[in-house]
């Protein structure tokens, strides 16, 4: 049993999300939102620099302290495994990680949009999954392939720094390939899937314009793409894609876009109203053939208007969707007014 451990029994046992260590701070715990401090010991860098070794190879290690960031995946035995994240800061090291439920919830479970199933029987284009980190982005592409996963047949692969969800295959065949470990990058990743006769590829960051790129090119050529981005709304994930690009190339980046886009989803996590909790609200944003003139028009002031007219296909808009959660008493006003986009209107 390594020494850290004992941390993650404590997380496992209180139903948190997260814990956070860092060099000349107690331990913490992130509970339904909330950081709450484990005693009231600081963690020394001896105590940091031992616990955070044991846990990693001797390579990352080397990586760790070369670069100071490290990325990985670490499995306590069959009991849980959790997404690990190492930097320096100010005062020295520092660690969070990100429990991964060991069951993937279906996404009946999620008590996911009805729309969200309709995206595992589309035959190719992107599909994009945005929002801030700790928003449960990955839950949500876990359980949209876990859809496809017992419905169909087919061959996945995913792309990921690290590997999250680790799907066993059912009704299809899924390859999970790890940045650093299985593949050098994201764009590599993906230039490898696409010569593989792959029908969905799910690509962990889409952070750079070689991945957006070639996303778009396997889009063309049948594949069914899922992306993630660290955006909080259609417009703005629309506008990060094409601002990875020059200016020369932007106008033919909007054509392949307004084609091969088949939704955006931005995602948030809010307590729940009773603090017990935490559930989902979603601005979702769908194709149709008047998106291909937005796109390529350029006109993203034009979203909020078309996604309102467009609720009766499932789309909706972030503050719409915080209302009726507030309506529903599942959120605080104030909760959902923390969340909302246009503070003023919701207001």
């Amino acid at each position: 049993m390594a020494k850290i451990d004992q941390f993650f029994e404590i997380l496992i046992e209180r139903g948190g999300s997260d814990l956070h260590l860092e060099e000349g701070q107690p331990p913490k715990l992130r509970e339904h939102g909330k950081l709450s401090a484990i005693g009231k010991n600081l963690l020394t860098r001896q105590f940091m620099s031992a616990i955070m070794a044991e846990i990693c190879t001797p390579e990352q290690w080397r990586r760790f302290e070369l670069h100071g960031d490290l990325d990985f995946a670490y499995a306590m035995g069959n009991k849980a495994r959790f997404r690990a994240n190492y930097f320096r800061h100010f005062h020295g090291y520092g660690a969070i990680f990100r429990i991964i439920p060991s069951k993937i919830l279906t996404l009946e479970k999620l008590k996911a949009p009805e729309v969200f199933k309709g995206f595992a029987f589309q035959q190719a284009g992107l599909i994009l999954i945005t929002g801030p980190t700790g928003s449960g982005k990955s839950t949500t592409l876990a359980a949209i392939i876990n859809h496809i996963n017992e419905t169909q047949v087919k061959k996945i692969m995913t792309i990921e720094d690290p590997v999250e969800f680790v799907h066993q295959s059912k009704k299809c065949l899924i390859t999970h390939r790890e940045v650093g470990e299985d593949t050098k990058s994201f764009a590599t990743g993906l230039m490898s899937a696409i010569k593989s006769d792959v029908n969905v590829v799910l690509v962990g960051e889409m952070r750079d314009r070689e991945t957006v790129e070639l996303a778009l090119t396997a889009t063309e050529m049948g594949v069914l793409v899922f992306g993630t981005l660290h955006t909080n709304s259609a417009a703005k994930t629309l506008d990060r894609i094409t601002d990875v690009f020059p200016n020369t190339q932007q106008a033919q980046i909007k054509g392949l876009l307004g084609s091969s886009l088949r939704a955006v989803v931005s995602q948030q996590l809010l307590r729940t109203a009773d603090g017990k909790g935490r559930c989902a609200a979603h601005e979702i944003l769908l194709h149709t053939p008047a998106l291909t003139g937005i796109i390529r028009t350029g006109d993203v002031s034009a979203l909020y208007s078309y996604i309102q007219t467009g609720r009766k296909l499932g789309m909706q808009t972030m503050d719409d969707c915080l209302l009726n959660l507030v309506k529903e008493k599942k959120v605080t006003k104030e909760e959902a007014y923390n969340k909302a986009q246009d503070k003023g209107k919701f207001a």
